[in-house]
């Protein structure tokens, strides 16, 4: 049965719309404050796939809440993060942060989650990965009053929205969306993600079964997070701009590579936004 939802395509002109070329007269506070929540001892990888993805897309400042022994791992891969222990009140980082990212290999810290969701504020974003939408869904949480950004996979998704995997149509994924707090944006990743806001639904069209490794999932919320945080022409758009960059890279980097690397992909990110940022100068 044909779907009666327009899907629109997601093409490059959302990057050319949405990445600029940065102001003389700007610093790191200009360009998001991001703070990550998650990591236990057994998926430290996650925050920092995370992190290194937030960065690399031009995060001014990212803090990393993760358990004590991804300390030095997370240092090693990426010296410009900051750290905090995950266990101590994060209540003061979550306040001073522009965006926040939590959920990435989280595993059971139920207390960490229910903390945050009790202290974003309607100015922030939230954006919520991996554990913390298994936690929201088994323990029936509320979202809070802020601007929020959910990235499961189809998995997730079912547990969220009730919707078996074999009913999540787009009809049905907006209607379920809609009984979430307005505005909130629905990344459904899949073969072609899917992205769902209040008002629209976009389909990205390119990427391959070369992204099917570990940690995929954690640098797409990661260049969500940097880029939500510096490009506020809309919320909207940055989520958008950052789903196509993902994919547009591994579609890249897939012609001479069997599989791309999640850490791949972040590596490449200052080359593919400089190239957009140029463009859009070249057009001035």
């Amino acid at each position: 049965m044909a779907s009666d939802v327009l899907m629109k395509k997601l093409t490059q002109a959302i990057l050319e719309q949405t990445i600029t070329k940065r102001a003389n007269a700007t610093h790191k506070g200009d360009y998001g404050r991001i703070l990550i929540i998650g990591g236990t001892e057994q998926y430290g990888g996650a925050v920092i796939m995370n992190a290194l993805a937030a960065v690399h897309s031009g995060a001014g400042l990212v803090t990393v809440a993760t358990h004590p022994s991804n300390f030095t791992a997370l240092h090693s891969h990426l010296p410009e993060a900051m750290v905090t222990d995950y266990t101590q009140d994060l209540t003061s980082f979550i306040r001073s942060a522009d965006v926040i990212l939590i959920g990435s290999g989280l595993g059971e810290q139920l207390t960490i989650l229910t903390t945050t969701l009790s202290s974003v504020t309607p100015e922030q974003i939230l954006i919520l990965d991996g554990s913390a939408l298994t936690l929201l869904a088994e323990h029936q949480l509320n979202l809070p009053d802020a601007r929020v950004v959910l990235t499961p996979h189809q998995m997730e998704w079912q547990r969220l929205s009730r919707l078996e995997i074999a009913e999540q149509t787009p009809e049905n994924n907006l209607t379920a969306l809609a009984t979430f707090p307005a505005q909130t944006i629905l990344v459904l990743k899949k073969c072609h993600t899917q992205i769902y806001t209040e008002n629209d639904s976009f389909e990205l069209t390119i990427g391959g079964p070369y992204q099917a490794t570990g940690g995929m999932g954690d640098t797409l919320a990661g260049m969500i997070a940097g880029f939500v945080g510096q490009f506020h022409v809309s919320l909207e758009n940055a989520v958008l701009a950052a789903v196509y960059a993902h994919s547009a890279i591994a579609d890249d980097l897939a012609r001479e590579r069997y599989v791309v690397l999640p850490t791949q992909i972040s590596a490449e990110l200052p080359k593919l936004m400089h190239r957009y940022a140029e463009k859009k100068t070249d057009k001035l």
